[in-house]
């Protein structure tokens, strides 16, 4: 007998427990949970701890309440409110010179997550291979699973985690049906050059495979880096499709408000598979969103100089007790490997961190395949930095004050 799809996960054991027989919440809301409990300073989910600009939400609220200004709130269409789709083109056109056509090459999805469900639903083929990086966002291993595929991943090694892409390339098969990208990614804050996509997209497109590339942390660059679309890149228009959304640029998570761009053809396919997901939902954030993607009003300058402060404050913290980091061009988190200071495995580490110390953070070992290629990753621990200034530095004094962890 077949193992049945949510029982499924190429990521490792952190969905299902075979004893009881229940499927697990995920880490992250598994950390959260702790947390609460613990009364710890949560630096492990990646949600903010400020909300977004206050005129942003207040359209949203606008557009509830007023039927003469906002959307009507009956089922949107499957594929968004054509302000919404308008509004993702004319920001993708502005900020990297991208031409898309709203009606044919935009599809609003219940956020980024749901996003990347419909395309890896879409385009896995039952019994082939998916190729991606790893640490990951562990959707992409659920889902890979859901679909009947198999996961291949390569590690982003300590200490740059630059991509070995002629090593990705290298495992494409005939097998292969897949490749998925994150650029920025998470949770390394790795941005992949122009070139290091092009060579995927070249490899992609040589063997007929579909590239997704996840592009949710778009906004959130540092120290002068910069992003570059895959859809802008030549021939990527062939065989990739990018998804992003408004939750990480705007500091609104919970909003769920996400988008796929690419080809006419690659989009519909996406829009067959996300129409049974959720087929619509949301109409006011669309429309508030909308109003946000053609003039952020300064918003995003303002929160990459937070996350700056707070990502410097982290860095600096987390190395005064020890602990070798990471320096993320993008993104939420910090990596820091803790064998300096304790022979524990991550997992261990991080829930004594919680329970004894009081500051919760995410063993890195339960975003990979936790394989002997991934070992050198199991001994890294995430810390986010989207945080009040106040409770990073909180997490920071009782790291001081009861770290090592032997």
């Amino acid at each position: 007998m077949s193992t049945p799809p949510w029982k499924r996960s190429a990521a490792g054991a952190n969905t299902f427990d075979e004893g009881s027989g229940a499927v697990l919440p995920t880490i992250y809301e598994r950390t959260t949970g702790a947390a609460i409990a613990a009364g710890a300073m949560n630096l492990g989910q990646g949600f903010p701890d400020a909300e977004g600009p206050q005129w942003l939400r207040q359209a949203a609220a606008d557009a509830v309440a007023d039927e003469a200004t906002g959307p009507n709130q009956q089922y949107p269409p499957g594929i968004g409110l054509p302000v919404f789709r308008e509004a993702v083109a004319e920001h993708q056109r502005r900020h990297y010179g991208l031409q898309l056509d709203p009606a044919s090459q935009v599809l609003f999805t219940t956020g980024a997550t749901e996003g990347i469900a419909a395309i890896i639903l879409a385009f896995a083929e039952a019994d082939s291979e998916v190729l991606t990086f790893e640490p990951w966002y562990d959707s992409y291993g659920a889902i890979v699973a859901l679909a009947g595929a198999q996961l291949t991943s390569l590690p982003l090694s300590a200490p740059d985690f630059r991509p070995d892409v002629d090593a990705l390339i290298g495992q494409i098969s005939e097998k292969t049906s897949m490749i998925l990208l994150n650029t920025p990614h998470n949770p390394t804050g790795t941005v992949f050059t122009p070139a290091e996509m092009q060579k995927v997209i070249d490899a992609a497109r040589a063997h007929g495979v579909v590239v997704m590339c996840d592009e949710v942390y778009e906004h959130l660059l540092f120290d002068g880096a910069e992003h570059t679309p895959i859809l802008t890149l030549p021939g990527a228009d062939e065989v990739a499709v990018a998804v992003s959304s408004v939750g990480k640029s705007f500091s609104l998570t919970g909003w769920k408000v996400g988008w796929v761009t690419g080809s006419p053809e690659l989009v519909n396919r996406v829009r067959g598979v996300k129409q049974f997901l959720t087929f619509s939902s949301a109409p006011a954030y669309q429309w508030a969103t909308a109003q946000g993607l053609v003039d952020d009003r300064g918003f995003f300058a303002e929160h990459r100089a937070q996350l700056t402060s707070t990502r410097d404050l982290l860095i600096e913290g987390l190395q005064s007790v020890g602990l070798t980091t990471s320096n993320p061009q993008a993104g939420y988190f910090v990596l820091a490997d803790i064998s300096p200071i304790s022979d524990l495995p991550a997992d261990e580490f991080c829930r004594r961190l919680n329970n004894e110390v009081g500051v919760a953070a995410i063993p890195v070992s339960s975003l990979t395949k936790q394989n002997e290629a991934s070992a050198e990753l199991d001994r890294l621990v995430r810390f986010a930095f989207c945080k009040h200034r106040s409770t990073v530095e909180t997490a920071l004094e009782r790291l001081q004050a009861d770290l090592p962890l032997k």
